[in-house]
């Protein structure tokens, strides 16, 4: 990601501050981290830099963004250790952006509670793109429905409360797990295609790369209790997609 790619020809008039998403970028290599603020802050985010994990975590708790945008390869501790760390109490979106191209950093960066991950150098306006879905959906309503509970035997979710039960207990589900969970619930006995679920779920096209959905089922059936050689309640149906299961309990 050069100084020509982010900065030309893209920056324009910031907006008003009160009207910006806030940012957090953690990025170690600082004029890197100046020019994508620059050019983030030109397209109405209000983008704050820290350079180290110890800093980020210290910012999150005392001033928490929208978005974080982490970097893996921090100088005191990697940004998968960032994003396990403040997964459980941060409600926000995290991107792991990293020079890292290998599937199972992906994944591992998905498994651990990140919501996006981009391979650097990003494009500026994928980057910006991503960070426009998430603030889009974090903003929009709950949308309306008219049956807000699903009951399958041993499972129950509710839409309205945003919990799901398995034979009489809670799931610890993220937001993002839940909003599959419910989607796929809620079209239970409907093959859903990839393309259908990020559509629905962040508002984008399926790029044929993108492992978010596919890491998410497979933290989802873990805490179903779903074998992974064999899944009964989410199964894949080869070429197609993903069915969730009608069952008695």
């Amino acid at each position: 990601m050069t100084a020509a790619s982010l900065v030309r020809p893209f920056i324009r008039l910031a907006a008003p501050m009160e009207s910006r998403a806030s940012v957090l970028l953690v990025e170690d290599d600082e004029p890197l981290a100046q020019l994508v603020a620059q050019y983030l802050g030109g397209h109405d985010m209000a983008v704050e830099t820290v350079h180290c994990a110890a800093d980020a975590i210290r910012t999150i708790r005392e001033r928490p963004p929208q978005v974080v945008i982490l970097d893996v390869g921090l100088p005191d501790r990697d940004g998968f250790a960032v994003c396990r760390e403040i997964r459980p109490w941060f409600a926000g979106a995290i991107v792991m952006l990293t020079a890292r191209d290998e599937d199972v950093d992906q994944i591992v960066g998905l498994e651990l509670g990140a919501d996006d991950y981009l391979v650097k150098p990003v494009q500026p306006r994928l980057l910006l793109a991503r960070l426009r879905a998430m603030l889009r959906r974090a903003a929009a309503p709950p949308p309306v429905v008219s049956d807000c509970r699903i009951d399958m035997g041993s499972f129950s979710i509710r839409n309205d409360t945003r919990a799901a039960l398995l034979e009489g207990a809670p799931l610890e589900l993220t937001s993002a797990e839940f909003d599959l969970l419910w989607l796929l619930a809620s079209h239970a006995g409907t093959i859903l295609s990839r393309d259908d679920l990020i559509g629905r779920l962040r508002g984008i096209s399926y790029d044929g790369l993108d492992r978010s959905i596919d890491s998410r089922v497979s933290r989802l059936r873990r805490k179903l209790g779903d074998a992974p050689t064999a899944p009964v309640r989410i199964r894949t149906v080869r070429g197609k997609g993903y069915l969730f299961s009608r069952l008695d309990g």
